[in-house]
Formats: structure tokens, C-alpha cells, sequence
């Protein structure tokens, strides 16, 4: 058996639907329309949330086992239809088609490690009797589906991503409404399609396309949603927190992630790890690299070959198997990114390589000479930028790290064991990556950050931890 989805259709409580008004979805590499898509109301998401009361029902209902079935179902389906799913991450976003291979690779991985998971949802047993009085209480709590789950997520992994918000919400037994990224949205639908495939009662899941200023604040805000799952800017973060209410938020709100280069470090894994860190997706990771801070007596060697590996990066479409860099998600992103670049010209900084645009594309843009106070520097540039500067020492490499508002990863380089244990415990980000660029992850670790960059953790099990919450049970025999 096998699905199709129409460009036209969206999901609404298992069924595909369609509607009169619609999104244009297109490839930012040539502005080209690749789909239409439902433009959904408020009403549409009423209808997902009371479907989902529904589904939230069956989904807890699913035994375990069932679960798990659903899950690697779903997963085999997109490992068999592994390179109709990279087209279709890698045309309708910014991903070369090997970014996007590694991608479904990822959410394949993904929704098998929530099929282990669900069955590693556990309680413990409570020792009642350590209180006076209650010596013949015995008693556990178990974890329970929090009931629905609101998932908005962006554009930049339109399908792993998504995956990160569904496998945990099958695994632990709750509906779950998805509102993706308008610009992305097919990937999410195909997800959708596994998921039906795999036998998913059909009131678990909706896939709900449309406009985030029409549907999100109804998705949002409703009471019947228990958790709100948000991954995307520091702004709308702020503005769902205000909105929400008394529920449950776990939001990943992107990053500004250092590096640090040590004078010990192996300075040409150190490049290499750097430069496709910054430059990966075409720099729109949350965790990509985006200011590096190296030590004074190699700043030049590292500076000269930083450079000439990022020159050898290959700029163009996004299909060709040896582009390494395809495009901005949309030209106004590109001419957002050309205009920083711009002030950090005039700020008296230097263009080392790249900074040219060409519709959609940016080239790999490496910046130095610019203070690291300036606000190019510390927001987030979400494009295929990155900046290097001198540093005495670690401390003066980590008081600069920390010197912004987000904290998301960091990355260090060295071969001293004292230097990487002080960076891990003073560097305030989420995840210390030793001897990697900051743009390193797994789908099964705690995934996260402090400050501006969020509030929670993703990651299978802790998103399922997020998930569930624990029920007490006390016997008095």
C-alpha cells in the first residue's frame, strides 16, 4: 500500500482535505511554484483540537507494543521512499540533496529511537512508611499522555524536526497537531503520510497548513492543548509564552554558537569541522557555527586555511550532487543577510571571502577586523556567515562566548584535558562539544539551550519526559 499526498491537501484528524484558499510553496532557488497548499482557518484548527480530544483518547489507549509497531512502520516507509522524501526536502527548502539525504537518514533514526523509547516510559515505587503513621501504605507513580500536543516548527529541518515533535507524542501516547512552517510545508505532509501508512489512528494526527498569524494563536492559546512545542525565533517564542496560558512550553529559539580554538588543538580538524559547521544548510542552523574565537599564536595559520577551504565550497543547485551551499530560504532572507554584511562593512570590518549575493544566495562569508560586542556579531545571523577573532586565552575565549543573550551549543578544540573540563563547566550554552564545532548532535541526546535559546529539552526521551506527566499511587493495606 502506498499514499499519495496531493500538493492540495492537508491533514485534519487523519483525513486529507482541501480548500479553496491556498499557499503557494515554492523553491527559493528560482522562486518557481512547486505546490499549493491548504491556507487554513481558525476554524480549521478548532476542528484539529476537537478531533484531537478524540485522538488523545485513542492514542493513550494504544498499547505499547502498538506503538512501537506504528513507529518503525512509519519509519521503514520513509527508509524505502528515502530519496523521494530528500527531493522533497532539498526543493522546497535550502538544503543540497546530500544535506537533505543525511536529513531523512536522521528522522528515520529519529522515529526508531521513539519506538525504544515508548517502552522505557517507566514509575518507580514510593516508600510510604518513611512517614510516621504510614507503615502500611505502599504506593508507585506511573507516567501518563499529557493528552494534546501543539507542535510549530520551522523551516530550516523540515522533516526531522517535525519527526523530533511526532515520534515522542505517538511514544508516549498523546494526539498531536502540527502547524508547519508555510514556507516548508510538503515534508511535514509526507511525514503525515508514513504515519497513516503505518496504521496511526486517524484522529492522532493533524498536519494543519496555513498562516501563523491565523491558526497559531488558536493552537496556541486553546485550553485543551496541554503543551505547546515550538522550535524558531527568540520573538514569536516570546510572543507564544504570553499566549499560552497554564500549559506546558518547550521551545528550541536558536543560538549565536562559539567556538573556540585552542594553540594545542589539531588546527586542520579544527577547520574542517568549523567551516562546514557555519556554512551547512547555508548557515540556517540554529547550532551553526557563527563566531570563533582562536588563540593569538595560530589565529593567521588558522585565519589563511579557514579561508581556503571555505573557497572551495561550491555554490549553486541545490540537486547537483556537488553543490555544497544552495540558497537562502527566500530572497528576503538573502537581502536581510546582504544588508548585515553590509553594516559590518561600514563598521570598519573585513570581507576575507564571499559576501556577494545573487537572488537567493549568499556565498560562504567569512568577516573579520569587526568588534565582537556589535550587534551583527551577538543576534543570530541564520545565514552563511561566520566571524573570527584573536584571543589572548581561554578565559578571555569564554568570557566572549558568553557574552550574548543566547546559549544554545559551543564547540572547543584542545588537546588539554584541564582546558576542555574548565570550558565545560563555565561556557553557560546547553551542550559542550569537544573537539568538535558547535554543529555536532544526535537525535537521542538532551538537545537545548539556556538563556534566549529556550526552555526545555528536545531529544526523544526527554521530549517524552515533557510529554507525560506522573500519576501517585498510594494503597493503604
Amino acid at each position: 500500500m502506498r499514499i499519495k499526498v496531493s500538493g492540495r491537501k492537508m491533514l485534519l484528524g487523519g483525513k486529507w482535505v482541501e480548500r479553496k484558499r491556498q499557499i503557494e510553496v515554492k523553491n527559493p532557488e528560482n522562486n518557481e511554484i512547486i505546490a499549493l497548499v491548504p491556507a487554513a482557518t481558525a476554524s480549521d484548527m478548532l476542528e484539529a483540537i476537537a478531533l484531537a480530544k478524540e485522538g488523545a483518547t485513542q492514542g493513550a489507549s494504544l498499547p505499547i507494543h502498538k506503538r512501537m509497531e506504528i513507529l518503525q512502520k512509519a519509519a521503514s516507509y520513509i527508509e524505502y521512499h528515502h530519496e523521494e522524501y530528500a527531493r522533497t526536502i532539498s526543493t522546497e527548502g535550502s538544503k543540497t540533496i546530500r544535506e537533505a539525504r543525511k536529513e531523512v537518514t536522521r528522522c528515520i533514526e529519529t522515529l526508531r529511537i521513539s519506538a525504544e523509547e515508548a517502552r522505557q516510559i517507566k514509575g518507580e515505587t514510593i516508600p510510604f512508611d518513611q512517614r510516621p503513621g504510614s507503615e502500611h501504605r505502599i504506593g508507585y507513580y506511573y507516567r501518563f499522555p499529557i493528552g494534546i500536543v501543539g507542535a510549530i516548527t520551522p523551516f530550516n529541518d523540515p522533516l526531522n524536526l517535525v519527526a523530533h515533535k511526532i515520534g515522542p507524542a505517538v511514544a508516549s501516547g498523546n494526539a498531536i497537531i502540527v502547524k508547519p512552517a508555510s514556507a516548508t510545508p510538503l515534508s511535514a505532509l509526507k511525514l503525515a503520510e508514513a504515519f497513516l501508512y503505518a496504521g496511526l489512528p486517524e484522529k492522532v494526527l493533524s498536519v494543519i497548513t496555513g498562516y501563523g498569524h491565523e491558526i497559531g494563536d488558536v493552537l496556541v492559546s486553546h485550553p485543551d492543548v496541554r503543551m505547546i512545542s515550538f522550535t524558531g525565533g527568540v520573538d514569536a517564542g516570546l510572543e507564544i509564552s504570553r499566549k499560552a496560558g497554564l500549559k506546558k512550553l518547550s521551545m528550541e529559539l536558536g543560538s549565536n554558537s562559539p567556538v573556540i580554538v585552542l594553540d594545542d588543538a589539531n588546527i586542520e580538524e579544527a577547520v574542517s569541522s568549523c567551516v562546514s559547521g557555519a556554512f551547512g544548510a547555508a548557515g540556517q542552523n540554529c547550532i551553526g557555527v557563527q563566531r570563533i574565537f582562536i588563540q593569538n599564536n595560530i589565529y593567521h595559520d588558522f585565519l589563511q586555511r579557514f579561508i581556503k577551504q571555505t573557497k572551495r565550497y561550491k555554490t549553486g543547485e541545490k540537486l547537483h550532487e556537488l553543490t555544497d551551499v544552495g540558497p537562502l530560504i527566500s530572497e528576503k532572507e538573502a537581502i536581510r543577510v546582504e544588508k548585515l554584511i553590509d553594516r559590518c562593512i561600514q563598521a570598519g570590518a573585513t570581507v576575507e571571502c564571499g559576501g556577494n549575493r545573487e537572488g537567493a544566495y549568499i556565498h560562504p562569508t567569512v568577516i573579520t577586523g569587526i568588534r565582537e560586542n556589535d550587534p551583527e556579531v551577538t543576534e543570530e545571523v541564520f545565514g552563511p556567515v561566520v566571524f573570527l577573532f584573536p584571543v589572548e586565552s581561554l578565559d578571555e575565549a569564554i568570557s566572549k562566548a558568553n557574552a550574548v543573550k543566547f546559549g544554545l551549543q559551543a564547540g572547543i578544540f584542545t588537546n588539554n584535558l584541564q582546558d576542555a573540563f574548565s570550558a565545560i563547566s563555565r561556557l553557560d550554552v546547553g551542550g559542550v562539544m569537544i573537539n568538535d564545532s558547535s554543529d555536532y548532535r544526535i537525535d537521542a541526546m538532551p538537545f537545548g539551550g539556556v538563556k534566549q535559546s529556550g526552555l526545555g529539552r528536545e531529544g526523544v526521551s526527554h521530549s517524552i519526559q515533557e510529554m507525560t506527566d506522573p500519576k501517585v499511587v498510594c494503597v493503604n493495606l
